[in-house]
């Protein structure tokens, strides 16, 4: 298989299992058969962009992890907050700008206070 089948099949069955879904669960999401999503995450995938499309989002994948596997992964947590970040609408995004400035001032005040 192309070397893209590595990084595509670990990336599906990490996000997968973070998510706690089942091969089942993420082929009936994205309205694909179950042996789709097993072929993808046992490197004998190939699939279409009507597929791949679908599986990132549904699965909230940052697709530099697949196209881009060399580049440090973030963790979990910095995925997370980035995919919540990047869901949000113009005005909710402005609205969170001084809450998210407030929250990091507090938490880095107490770390310093700690030093």
């Amino acid at each position: 298989m192309q070397e893209f089948s590595h990084p595509l099949g670990d990336t599906v069955k990490r996000a997968r299992g973070e998510q706690e879904l089942t091969q089942r669960q993420v082929a009936d999401k994205i309205d694909v058969d179950v042996r789709t999503i097993l072929n993808i995450e046992n490197y004998k995938g190939n699939p279409k962009m009507t597929v791949l499309f679908p599986l990132i989002r549904a699965l909230k994948i940052d697709s530099r992890e697949i196209f881009n596997p060399e580049m440090q992964r973030e963790s979990p947590a910095i995925r997370q907050l980035r995919f919540i970040i990047e869901e949000c609408n113009e005005q909710e995004a402005e609205a969170l700008i001084p809450v998210i400035e407030s929250v990091l001032s507090v938490i880095r005040q107490k770390n310093t206070d700690k030093i």
